[in-house]
């Protein structure tokens, strides 16, 4: 991904304890985007949070489940989220739990690829 292209950002915020068919949908979306050919997917658990059902979640309070708030973040250009995004939809028809998938336009002012790292280095 250049700096110069149209980027977008997805957001999509799910509950950690949410399943996509056999296994937890934040999972499934960050190895779908990696499927998809996107630049990259980050989960990020949160602290503390509510949505639709008004059910305040957090670490303090004492619970088996450990439900917290989840956003899968991802930023790539505006094309391949569009793409992705149109894929993705369909997924939440099928889950019963709330969610909520927002989209943005991102500008990147530095996009620069690690070094993956093998055993030998010279």
């Amino acid at each position: 991904m250049e700096t110069k292209t149209e980027a977008r950002m997805l957001r999509i915020y799910v509950s950690s304890t949410d399943k996509f068919k056999h296994g937890l949908l934040y999972e499934t979306l960050v190895f779908a985007a990696k499927r998809y050919g996107l630049s990259g997917a980050t989960v990020l658990k949160g602290a503390m949070g509510f949505g639709s059902s008004s059910i305040v979640r957090s670490v303090r309070f004492w619970e088996i489940t450990e439900k917290l708030p989840v956003v899968i973040e991802i930023v790539d250009e505006a094309d391949k989220i569009e793409l992705f995004t149109q894929k993705i939809l369909p997924w939440f028809d099928k889950i019963s739990t709330g969610c909520l998938i927002t989209s943005e336009k991102a500008s990147i002012v530095l996009f620069k690829q690690g070094k993956k790292k093998g055993f030998f280095h010279f």
